[in-house]
């Protein structure tokens, strides 16, 4: 038992210190930060509405190869149009209107001067070319790229994975956040013996000599990490659900010789959306369908195309985050990575230091699955257990306009934040509603972390700016001093932001109450010394005795 023990031990440090690498904090930010992580003069002319990505994937090159056509709106006069593309990947031309356009190659960013005016309201396209050896992924999902890997069939098995490196590691496109493309076609032609599944839905495959040809078409807005290819020797199983819109094709990608027992394991994924149509409104991407697909890392939330690589374990590769157990009645990956279909792609950050927003509600769904499913103590239990992989290193919030995301407390801290403020509320419906009502004001929307902040004082009733500087762009955990003599009471909080003054749900004696603590001390009359103090559990502070 205490083997086992050290083993999980060992593997959630693991874990953690795999999250830090993405999340890693830079002491000095770059120009190279600034274009990339910035909505710079050359980026905020244009409004994107249209992509095809339309590539050649040689799997035994490692290979890419093609173009982007881009189509925009031209929202002020301008000449220069930035667009990223990471090396060693080279953009080899820009065309449009039929002429070779000069580009200014500046690391990752390449800065296009158009020769034909760009006329307000007008919508103009241009056609990016590019190829090379994009950067292979080393240990994806956290450092991504493209992962060049053989099933156990030795059959090319490929997947992108960019979250925080971004899309543009291997196609060229407008790199930052803040706009997301209307609508986009992905075109992958790969050797006529594998697949390729990106996301939307499948429009055509066309045989050309001894390759194939998928077209893929996405009808809603889609972030750029959320973008892939998924190339192997797939088989494919499907069902109808019964949802809030209607009929949702469910879709699921496997390789071959996991058909079998993908289509018992994959049972969690109806679960999955009936649980997070309860707490958060409609599925967003009806008419894109959704998607499992299996992947040679672990899995990350490509919109409508949500990747897969958790070995057909229950909880994460077969461990309890939490360890209570409760996180062994799920598959970490199907639960973790479709919640972000609501949390990450349709609302979607402006911003990389905004992260938490994917993150935090994210995390907070896995427990909010277990409450629809086995009660609100399997899902406080969950909770409050992830608490032990919680670093508190730094704020969760990072630094704006250089593509710089805060601590990898985002996830666990997050979401034991979203749980204290579910008790601040004492409405579990309301709650619910307030969850439901979030997703369709922010449905396919980029926005800011003040937005959502504003919007959670709102439809509670509760003045949450120090809450959320607490929690969010503070690194310390509240703690509640007290000390209990001469039949008095007497309570404070430390280690806390200016005015921060959040109640606190304990039991005195075995009688719940709510205390008001601030940063000074204030006192209440007991009945005798001998009291004891309970602070409520599912409320993130600590407690000291003095």
């Amino acid at each position: 038992m205490k083997r086992n023990l050290i083993t999980i031990t060992l593997f959630i440090i693991s874990l953690t210190l795999n999250a830090q690498d993405l999340y890693s904090e830079t002491s000095k930010f770059t120009r190279q930060d600034t274009l990339r992580g910035s909505i710079t003069p050359e980026r905020a002319w244009w409004d994107l509405t249209f992509y095809h990505l339309d590539i050649k994937v040689n799997p035994d090159e490692k290979y890419i190869s093609g173009k982007n056509t881009i189509q925009y709106k031209v929202l002020e006069e301008h000449s220069v149009m930035q667009i990223d593309l990471q090396p060693p990947l080279k953009l080899t031309k820009a065309i449009q209107n039929g002429k070779e356009l000069n580009i200014l190659h500046e690391g990752n960013a390449h800065f296009i001067t158009l020769v034909d005016s760009q006329n307000i309201n007008e919508i103009n396209s241009i056609d990016i070319y590019y190829e090379g050896n994009p950067k292979e992924a080393v240990k994806a999902p956290w450092d991504g790229g493209i992962s060049w890997k053989k099933d156990a069939n030795g059959n090319h098995f490929v997947a992108s994975s960019c979250q925080g490196l971004g899309a543009s590691v291997w196609w060229p496109c407008k790199d930052h956040m803040y706009d997301e493309v209307d609508s986009m076609q992905i075109s992958v032609n790969v050797p006529d013996k594998l697949m390729n599944v990106s996301n939307g839905r499948l429009r055509k495959v066309e045989q050309i000599g001894d390759t194939k040809t998928y077209t893929w078409y996405v009808k809603n807005p889609i972030n750029n990490y959320g973008v892939n290819i998924n190339i192997g020797d797939y088989v494919n199983f499907s069902e109808v659900y019964d949802g809030m819109a209607g009929n949702l094709d469910m879709d699921y990608y496997v390789l071959r010789d996991n058909l079998e027992k993908a289509k018992e394991h994959f049972k969690d994924a109806p679960k999955m959306m009936k649980a997070f149509e309860h707490w958060f409104g409609q599925y967003p991407f009806y008419a894109d369908s959704f998607k499992l697909v299996e992947v040679p890392y672990l899995g990350m939330e490509h919109q409508s195309s949500v990747t897969y690589g958790n070995q057909y374990k229950k909880g994460y590769l077969g461990h309890d985050l939490s360890g209570t157990g409760w996180g062994l009645k799920f598959d970490f990956i199907i639960i973790h990575e479709a919640g972000h279909e609501w949390f990450a792609n349709s609302i979607t950050y402006k911003d990389a230091a905004d992260m938490w927003i994917h993150e935090g509600f994210t995390a907070y769904s896995e427990n909010l699955f277990l409450d629809y499913y086995y009660g609100k103590e399997a899902s406080a239990d969950y909770v409050i257990g992830t608490r032990s992989n919680i670093q508190n290193d730094k704020p969760i919030i990072g630094t704006y306009n250089v593509n710089d995301e805060g601590s990898a407390d985002m996830y666990f801290k997050g979401a034991n934040m979203l749980h204290t403020l579910r008790q601040l509320i004492e409405d579990d419906e309301k709650w619910r509603q307030i969850l439901r009502k979030m997703n369709v004001e922010f449905y396919h929307q980029t926005v800011t972390t003040k937005q959502i902040e504003d919007f959670l004082s709102r439809e509670t009733g509760i003045d949450l700016t120090e809450f959320f500087d607490q929690y969010l762009r503070d690194s310390r955990i509240p703690t509640l001093e007290y000390k209990i003599e001469n039949k008095e009471l007497k309570y404070r909080w430390t280690n806390i932001v200016d005015k921060f003054d959040m109640p606190v749900q304990v039991t005195i004696d075995e009688k719940e109450q709510w205390l008001y603590p601030k940063a000074d001390w204030k006192t209440m009359p007991l009945n005798s010394n001998n009291t004891t103090l309970i602070v409520d559990r599912d409320f993130y502070v600590y407690t000291k005795e003095l």
